[in-house]
């Protein structure tokens, strides 16, 4: 039908343009935040990027839903503008109609959303997670760049390499002076090397040093030691290795979720589903509220129906604050946000509809002769 196929096409290209915007303000943000990370030194320089793509695949179905929402308001405010709704509406095609024809472009938007939310959401945080914790628990060595003195995580050494190797393991011409509080001692080495060791569950991590020497002074008493080594042996770092329990709840897959219903755990399948609910709630309601009057310029109503988004989506964030503090059921919950919404969509395309109809020259003369 002409009806069908122009009002889906005109909806796909308005979605394409939305999403290339939004999509190329998002990233940016996104890589500006990363990059201050990098520089921070929070995260690897050389996971700048990986990392970027994970938190991007994390914040894609929001893009999405926006993307979708912002088109439909956009697209059907222009047909009431250019008076293409009351030529439709005179032809006996009401509002409910467009609920059809804007499904079936927005079906394969929600079916990626769904996809994003339920399985890349927690891989994406995993991953992430995962570069995150490995970067911060590298060894003190490997911190060290090349000619630069470097302190270690806890401040209590500070480092000094002239080269090292590829790895990060083997570094050469090691300087290490150490802070025990009562003491101080410079240890110098000709070559250090970092060996991993596993010991009930926990990674030890030990720092080997060749052919050195170790100067060390008490401040209490004021007497230096000097003591030369063929090789040192010292324990660098000792860290629990993480199991996939102590995971967040938003890293784990869905069907933990539901294996292990923890309060924390269903606020977030609360809020997946919730992402899910929304952007179809949300395709619903962009179609009552693009409703504009012809005779005005300005597009009051895109700017309400920006406001009911962020609204709804605030709403999807406290239901998970609701459910993960037992304050409510994961069912109560949805049904509070979700089929609320569903109900006003729903309910103010009936009343456009019916306040169309009304407006039809047609009706009004039935109404006088009556």
């Amino acid at each position: 039908m002409l009806f069908d196929s122009t009002l889906r096409k005109e909806l796909a290209r308005s979605f394409g343009v939305t999403l290339v915007v939004i999509l190329t303000i998002v990233l940016t943000i996104l890589l500006i935040q990363t990059l201050g990370q990098a520089a921070g030194g929070s995260i690897a320089p050389q996971d700048v990027l990986l990392l970027m793509g994970y938190v991007a695949l994390g914040h894609l179905p929001t893009m999405l839903s926006l993307s979708l929402f912002i088109a439909i308001v956009a697209c059907l405010s222009r047909m009431y503008r250019e008076s293409e709704m009351t030529i439709w509406f005179a032809s006996g095609i009401g509002l409910a109609r467009f609920i059809k024809p804007v499904l079936r472009m927005a079906w394969p938007v929600l079916l990626v959303i769904l996809v994003l939310e339920l399985l890349v959401w927690p891989w994406g945080n995993r991953n992430s997670t995962q570069l995150r914790e490995r970067y911060e628990k590298r060894s003190d060595l490997s911190r060290v760049a090349p000619g630069q003195f470097q302190t270690s995580r806890d401040g209590s050494r500070v480092f000094f390499i002239d080269r090292d190797s590829q790895d990060g393991r083997i570094g050469r011409n090691v300087f290490i002076l150490s802070d025990a509080g009562d003491s101080e001692s410079v240890t110098t080495s000709h070559r250090g090397q970092i060996e991993l060791q596993d010991s009930e569950g926990m990674q030890e991590r030990f720092l080997v040093l060749d052919q050195g020497q170790r100067n060390e002074l008490n401040r209490k008493t004021g007497e230096r030691s000097l003591s030369r080594f063929e090789q040192y042996r010292v324990l660098a770092d000792a860290q629990v290795a993480r199991s996939a329990d102590e995971l967040p709840p938003k890293a784990r897959a869905s069907h933990e979720l539901l294996q292990q219903p923890t309060p924390r755990n269903l606020g977030e399948l609360t809020w997946r589903l919730g992402m899910i609910f929304g952007a179809i709630n949300l395709v619903l309601l962009a179609i009552g509220l693009s409703a504009s009057n012809p005779r005005r310029a300005s597009n009051w109503n895109l700017m309400f129906a920006l406001l009911g988004f962020v609204v709804y989506y605030n709403l999807i964030n406290l239901s998970q604050t609701w459910v993960a503090g037992s304050r409510m059921g994961m069912a109560q919950a949805l049904l509070a946000v979700h089929g609320v919404a569903a109900v006003l969509a729903l309910g103010l395309i009936a009343l456009r509809d019916q306040g169309n109809r009304l407006c039809l020259p047609g009706r009004k003369r039935q109404g006088a002769s009556a």
